[in-house]
């Protein structure tokens, strides 16, 4: 990956939803200037999502994601829609394409009731407006994929949404000054190609440079002759999988905590994740646990999702426990057999993805944490990993 790719994760999730051959493609097409999807007069063309990380000017870097017909039919056809359906839990904005000939139909309506469900801000574009034009609304537009009518006022609407509902984040910025020193544990994982540092180190680094502070990178073995030159810097930010070491190591007056927890604040579920991580203590026998990762790396011997955290799950309890591992898109829809939920710290899903993962759990009351909490809490560290957020302290009191 390239310095100048944004990560899926980071980018605005724009999903074009509607009925068959209402132009959603088309005007995907029209859209994103490139023939991303096939286009036909036969329904049911588009049968999978097709999703393109592009940069669409004036709002930057985005996903947009074509979606089969809501309103196929037959077996496959139900299993389209449950893939569209797939798609709402993290699409950002919705852009519900009507053929402006037939008109809001009952698929649109109930595709409407999904958007407001889930939260989702969404835009109606009446597509073919060169054979009719709707007289449209504020959340409304009439377009023609076609004769590329309004694609640039539409493109503008979608901007004007995004631009509203963004707020200013940050993985660490808003924890610390300008000239603050912050040492960054990183031991090089053996799932990470050569010559990169995994996500979450370079998303941290570079929101510590953006806030005028200043980033010491380590070795978890080299983190003691660290602080000797550094004694005190203002925070120690390490990787879950060598908390216990660097805990011992950093001196009590030193903030510390791990690179999966600001994540976790980052992504939306911190406070979730926090209370979660007390069920660990009620896991028992044959109980099952899943083990979610956001990504599609390959396993390695000492993966921590699929080697280190179960180890320490089964040492922590002494009990047999059953392991589930999920990973990329993949997240059960029904938990009601698992007792607890623990997910990556989602680097690699949007904001809406995560959030919509923990909800599902919430919904079945099923406990959600995350690598970093699960870890620091098995380590006895977790009030200490999260003193930074006094806000959060009397849920491990």
């Amino acid at each position: 990956m390239s310095l100048n790719d944004t990560p899926s994760g980071e980018r605005i999730h724009i999903g074009f939803f509607g009925k068959r051959n209402a132009g959603k493609s088309s005007l995907v097409n029209a859209v994103t200037g490139q023939d991303l999807s096939v286009v036909s007069d036969i329904k049911g063309t588009t049968t999978d999502p097709v999703s393109k990380a592009m940069e669409l000017l004036p709002l930057g870097a985005v996903l947009i994601t074509d979606t089969a017909g809501y309103d196929d039919e037959g077996q496959l056809g139900e299993m389209r829609i449950k893939k569209t359906k797939q798609i709402l839990n993290k699409t950002d904005i919705a852009v519900l394409v009507v053929d402006s000939e037939t008109g809001l139909s009952d698929t649109d309506s109930e595709l409407v009731g999904l958007f407001r469900e889930k939260n989702i801000p969404y835009i109606t574009a009446y597509n073919k407006s060169d054979i009719k034009e709707i007289k449209c609304n504020e959340n409304e537009i009439s377009v023609s994929s076609l004769k590329g009518t309004n694609i640039h006022e539409l493109k503008e609407k979608i901007s004007s949404i995004a631009i509203n509902s963004k707020s200013e984040k940050h993985i660490v910025g808003d924890l610390i000054q300008p000239n603050d020193i912050i040492v960054l544990v990183t031991p090089i994982d053996e799932s990470a190609p050569k010559g990169r540092l995994i996500l979450p180190q370079q998303q941290t680094i570079r929101d510590i440079l953006d806030s005028d502070a200043m980033a010491v990178v380590t070795k978890e073995f080299q983190l003691a002759e660290t602080l000797k030159k550094i004694p005190f810097p203002k925070m120690v930010i390490t990787d879950s999988q060598v908390f216990g070491m660097v805990n011992k190591t950093v001196p009590e007056n030193i903030p510390l905590t791990s690179f999966s927890i600001l994540m976790a604040r980052y992504k939306g579920f911190l406070e979730t994740a926090v209370k979660g991580a007390s069920s660990i203590r009620e896991l028992r026998d044959g109980d099952t646990v899943i083990i979610s990762e956001g990504c599609t790396h390959h396993r390695q011997c000492g993966d921590i999702g699929s080697v280190k955290l179960p180890a320490l799950l089964k040492k922590f309890t002494g009990k047999n426990i059953d392991i589930k591992l999920t990973s990329g898109r993949e997240f059960p829809e029904d938990l009601s057999a698992c007792k607890l939920v623990i997910h990556c710290g989602g680097c690699m899903l949007n904001e809406r993805e995560v959030v919509n993962r923990m909800q599902s759990a919430q919904k079945q009351n099923i406990p959600f944490t995350n690598y970093g909490i699960a870890i620091a809490y098995m380590n006895g560290i977790l009030k200490r990993s999260i003193e930074i957020f006094p806000e959060l302290l009397k849920e491990v009191e």
